[in-house]
Formats: structure tokens, C-alpha cells, sequence
């Protein structure tokens, strides 16, 4: 007894994607494909599928204006709005290949990029994304021209290079010559008749938490493959609402919101990150894409309120959550019927406790969250499923086109997995553990990189993707990196993600850094949330000038002392943190401390923080 789901199947339309927004305007016409804000705009918009494919033609035209060739390289370097909608699509219509850049992307990395890729056109969206590429493009002989989103840009006064996007879709438009118009669109379509399935859609750079970024080759045809394997494993169709929160340059937003539009669904587009909640409230998604730490953010957010409410409310609260978990997790998640006293009792509590909590979130529509992209607290994941939220926990990586495995609302699935293999793919433990991929969906290696290419795949041509795991029951696990194992000076194997993230839910906790490599015991240097830290030295009279004498107060570090101790009771003795710093300020992306995707690049902390690291080893 699962969540129903369509058995008759909802009509994907999986064409290749230099047609692929055109046959899909042909079945959806008027319906709306989009909703967005403009820059800094305040009211939602929409656009219909008739008009989402015009725009994405008026980019194809354009880039064969500016003489853009089969395969080559387009760089996109700009946070989600519906312009890098239109200019993927756009791209894609030609056989245009896009090279996404995070919108935090160093200056540093975009050079490297633009010259590894030969990019000669980079669309920008704001201020920000604009600056840098200026400042990139005198390094970068290849770089020829900026086309920037946000019309409210300030364009140097010297740089004749640059347009903004409005001026750009013009050049594509019928030009005064018939003749040339017809052969622009001569030129598009004899395009999309070459196209095949073993053209680049995309080189995705990984910003990687080890050494140099490495460019990803994913092919039309990998797409093609992702998209009817997920249509099979996900039950996303043409009345879902979906909210797009993570960067398009994101693999995972990138295939699902492709994914999404295969079956006529409308993308909601976030263009501020920081907004979300908020655009949560105003567009009330049924699905929307997440990693983890957004769903700890709720959790600390909901268990937090509980925390202040009257002893009344709290006790009703947790007796919804008690009800939600044996309801949702100890039946439905193991595929049985709760009983009829459960259902009852699940029902009334869903109308008036539980509806209150989805509300407050905007999500009183909710059908499906997918997550992945790091470790999954299992407290959050049966926290997330408890409210009655499907959380679909699933993994993936750049390389295999996001998923390789995901729970299905179809089928039993058990919190703690990262659900069950998509169709197609061929999964293989390796002796020491290691998962090994192949199928459809996976890369056919690194841009430029036939060294790496030579690692990174087995003789039989299995792709190496540096993680732990095993099967059971048909479900995947996943235990650790490889290259994240942790061995203490006593030989004990540690696994930092996992301590982190059951440190993670605790809400004095913004971010967290394990210590362990060679070390006689663990560690960590941790960034606490620092409003309620300070809220919580101001109600316990403890006085501070500044956050360095904050974090270094013994009386603050007791508390948080003793909130650790209570989150890593299941953990064995040589896992737990018997020592840590409080940092007085957050690790940064600036400094190359976390990635674009705010994964801690471990090596770079433990050498900014050795000085702090040594002085927890040192009295030891």
C-alpha cells in the first residue's frame, strides 16, 4: 500500500534536445511552461509553452548570426532566470554546446574554463557575473563577446564587446534582407536534421573538493537516456509545479528541470537562492529538488519553534510527529496498509497540525521532494517523511547525468538508503568497496583529459566513482568517499560526513569540518549559527564585544559541548569529536574553502586552520 502513482503513465516527449522545446510547444501550445520574477523584479510572471519555444528559437538565431558552429562552446554564467532557460535551449537547438559557470565562480576558475573550452561567447547575468568576465576576457584571447541578462547591468563605457540580451534576440529576428532571413533559418533547420545523439550538450566543470576543476562531457544521447530512465523511476507529470532553487549549473537541477519539461510540468524559476523560502510561500510548489542541508535548515527551523511554544502545544506536536512516523515510515514506507485507528488518527492530525506546518513552509501541495548531493541525516530523511512529505532520497554524480539511484513512490524504500538503481544502469561493488558504474547515462569522459579519462574508468569500462557503498534488498547505500576516509594514528577507519551531518541537525551548528587523518582522536572545527548563539548568550547574561570572544567563552563552549555529546551517543568511541574550535567567522568560498556547491574542501581548511588544528592536538 504506496502512494499512488499514475500507472497509466504521463506522456513524456523525449526528442532530441535541438527539437525538443519545439515538439514540446506543439503539445502544450498556451499551457504555462515558466514562471519567473524579472531582476529584482517583485511580481510573478508567466510564459506559455508557445512562447518558450520563440524565445529559445530567437537565441538559435542569433548565436547563427554571431557565426556560432556545430559543437562549439557557449559559455553561461549566471544564477537561475528564464534567460539561461532560453539560452540552453537555444544553444542546444544549433548543436551548440554550454559550459555552465556557477554564479559564484571565481575569476580565476572562468579563465581557466573560457581558455580550456575555447569559449568565445559567455552570457552573463548580473552586475557581478558581468564584472568578472570583463576582467577574465583580457586574459582570455578567445573570449569575443558578453551578452548580459539584466538590463539594469552598468556596461563599461569602453567595451564594445558586450550587448544586452533584448539587443542580442534582435540580431535574429527577420533582418530587413529576406534573403538573409531565409538563410538563417535554412541554417537552423539543417542543423537540427545533422543533429545526432553523440553531439555535447553540455561540459560541466566540477569544482571538485581536490585539485583542478575537470570539464565533464555530457552528450544528447546521455540525456536522452537520463530522461527515459528517470520518467520510469520518477513520478513527476504535467500538473506538478516545480521550483528550481538549485543553479541550473548544477547537475541535478539541470537534468531534473529538464526532466520536468519532458512531461509538460511547470518550472517555477528562483533567481535569488537566499529568497527561497519565501518563493516557497508565493508559488506553493508539489516538487522541487533539494540538498540536504535545506532540509536540515527546516528541521532546526520546525523542531526550533516547537522548542518555544507552550507545553500544551509542544506535547500535541510531537504526538503528530509520533502519529506521521508510524503512519508514513513504519507502513507505507515498508509497502503496508496502516491500520484503519492509524489512518484515522493520521487523517485528523494531517487537517489540523501537520497542514499547519506544510502551510507555514508553502508546501500544502506537496507530492514529491527529490534530495541529494551529500550525506542524508536519516533523523532529517524520517523527519521530512514524518510531516508527510516524500522526501526521495537519491544519489547521483556530474559523470552519470545525476541519478543512479532513487527511492521510488512506488515501492518500499528504507530511510538511511539512496534508494534503487534507475533503469539501465549496471552497478558493481569493486573489492575494496567501491561503487562502479555503467550504462547509457554515463560520461564518456573528462574534456581534455585523456589522462584522467585513463583512471577514472576499469579495463571493462565501468566508470570509478570514488564512493562506498553496497546493495541490499535492491537498494543502494552509500558509506563514505573513498578519498574522504579518515585513518587515525590507532588504524580506525573514520568517516567524516557521516559525523558531520548527525552534527549538522543541531540548530547552534551553521557548518562543520571533521578532523581525523592521522590523528590519535577526532575533531572538528565547527561555525556556529551565530544570531542564536548570540540570542543565547544575551538570555544567559553572558557578556561579548565581538564573535572571537563569543566562541572563545568557556561557558558558550560547554553548551555546545554538551549538545554534541547528546547527538553522538549511537557513534562508536573512536568516531566521536572529543575536541573543537569555535570559529568566529564562516569558512569561505573566496578563500577556496568550500566549493560552489558548499562542500568543504577539507586539504584547503586543514592547512588555513593548522595553527587552530594544533593547538586541539596539543595538550592531548
Amino acid at each position: 500500500m504506496l502512494h499512488n502513482t499514475n500507472h497509466h503513465e504521463p506522456m513524456q516527449i523525449n526528442t532530441h534536445l535541438s527539437v525538443l522545446a519545439y515538439d514540446l510547444a506543439k503539445q502544450h501550445t498556451t499551457r504555462t511552461a515558466l514562471e519567473y520574477k524579472d531582476f529584482g523584479g517583485k511580481e510573478w510572471k508567466k510564459v506559455t509553452w508557445n512562447d518558450f519555444a520563440a524565445q529559445s528559437m530567437r537565441v538559435a538565431r542569433s548565436l547563427i548570426v554571431l557565426g556560432v558552429n556545430p559543437q562549439e562552446k557557449v559559455g553561461i554564467f549566471s544564477q537561475n532566470c528564464v534567460q539561461y532557460v532560453y539560452s540552453d535551449f537555444g544553444c542546444w537547438t544549433i548543436r551548440a554546446v554550454t559550459v555552465p559557470f556557477y554564479a559564484t565562480t571565481s575569476e580565476e576558475q572562468i579563465q581557466f574554463m573560457v581558455a580550456d573550452a575555447m569559449i568565445r561567447i559567455v552570457f552573463c547575468g548580473e552586475q557581478e557575473q558581468y564584472d568578472k568576465a570583463r576582467r577574465v576576457q583580457q586574459h582570455c584571447p578567445t573570449l569575443e563577446k558578453i551578452i548580459v541578462y539584466d538590463r539594469s547591468v552598468r556596461i563599461s563605457t569602453h567595451d564594445p564587446s558586450t550587448i544586452y540580451f533584448d539587443d542580442f534576440l534582435r540580431l535574429g529576428d527577420e533582418p530587413a534582407d529576406t534573403m538573409a532571413a531565409n538563410a538563417i533559418t535554412a541554417a537552423v533547420k539543417e542543423r537540427q536534421q545533422a543533429a545526432t545523439f553523440d553531439d555535447l550538450a553540455c561540459i560541466l566543470y566540477t569544482s571538485g573538493t581536490t585539485g583542478v576543476s575537470k570539464g565533464v562531457m555530457l552528450s544528447t544521447g546521455q540525456f536522452h537516456a537520463a530522461l527515459e530512465a528517470n520518467h520510469v523511476a520518477v513520478a513527476v507529470n504535467k500538473d506538478d509545479r516545480v521550483l528550481n532553487f538549485l543553479p541550473y549549473t548544477h547537475v541535478f537541477e539541470k537534468g531534473w528541470s529538464v526532466l520536468c519539461l519532458t512531461v509538460g510540468a511547470t518550472l517555477i524559476v528562483n533567481t535569488d537562492p537566499h529568497e527561497v523560502q519565501q518563493t516557497m510561500r508565493e508559488t506553493h510548489p508539489s516538487c522541487m529538488c533539494a540538498v540536504p542541508r535545506f532540509w536540515e535548515k527546516v528541521f532546526v527551523g520546525v523542531m526550533d519553534k516547537i522548542d518555544h511554544s507552550g507545553t500544551v502545544q509542544k506535547s500535541i506536536f510531537r504526538h503528530a510527529l509520533e502519529v506521521g512516523k508510524r503512519y508514513n515510515i513504519d507502513y507505507l514506507s515498508r509497502g503496508k496498509r496502516p491500520p484503519l485507528t492509524l489512518r484515522m488518527e493520521y487523517k485528523m492530525l494531517e487537517k489540523t497540525v501537520i497542514s499547519l506546518v506544510k502551510k507555514n513552509l508553502g508546501l500544502e501541495n506537496a507530492h514529491f521532494f527529490p534530495t541529494a548531493g551529500a550525506f542524508i541525516s536519516p533523523k532529517v530523511e524520517a523527519f521530512v517523511h514524518s510531516i508527510g512529505i516524500f522526501m526521495v532520497a537519491g544519489y547521483g554524480l556530474t559523470e552519470s547525468l545525476a541519478t543512479v539511484s532513487a527511492d521510488r513512490l512506488d515501492q518500499p524504500y528504507t530511510i538511511g538508503s539512496i534508494g534503487r538503481p534507475i533503469p539501465g544502469i549496471s552497478i558493481r561493488i569493486s573489492d575494496e568497496g567501491e561503487i562502479l558504474l555503467k550504462g547509457p547515462t554515463i560520461t564518456r569522459g573528462y574534456y581534455n583529459r585523456p589522462d584522467l579519462n585513463a583512471m577514472a574508468f576499469t579495463s571493462d569500462g565501468y566508470f570509478r566513482t570514488g564512493d562506498v557503498g553496497y546493495l541490499k534488498d535492491g537498494e543502494l547505500y552509500i558509506t563514505e568517499r573513498i578519498k574522504d576516509l579518515y585513518k587515525t594514528s590507532n588504524g580506525k577507519y573514520i568517516a567524516p560526513q557521516m559525523i558531520e551531518s548527525k552534527i549538522l541537525v543541531d540548530k547552534y551548528v551553521e557548518q562543520i569540518a571533521v578532523i581525523a587523518d592521522q590523528r590519535k582522536f577526532v575533531s572538528a572545527l565547527i561555525v556556529p549559527a551565530y544570531p542564536l548563539l548570540e540570542e543565547y548568550a544575551r538570555n544567559n547574561g553572558i557578556a561579548f564585544n565581538d564573535r572571537e570572544e563569543l566562541c572563545a567563552n568557556p561557558a558558550i563552549n560547554r553548551m555546545v559541548a554538551d549538545r554534541i555529546d547528546t547527538l553522538q551517543q549511537t557513534l562508536a568511541n573512536y568516531e566521536k569529536i572529543k575536541r573543537f574550535t569555535l570559529m568566529p567567522h564562516h569558512f569561505s568560498l573566496e578563500r577556496g574553502e568550500i566549493t560552489n556547491t558548499l562542500k568543504i574542501k577539507r586539504n584547503v581548511l586543514i592547512k588555513h586552520y593548522a595553527e587552530e588544528i594544533d593547538r586541539m592536538y596539543k595538550e592531548a
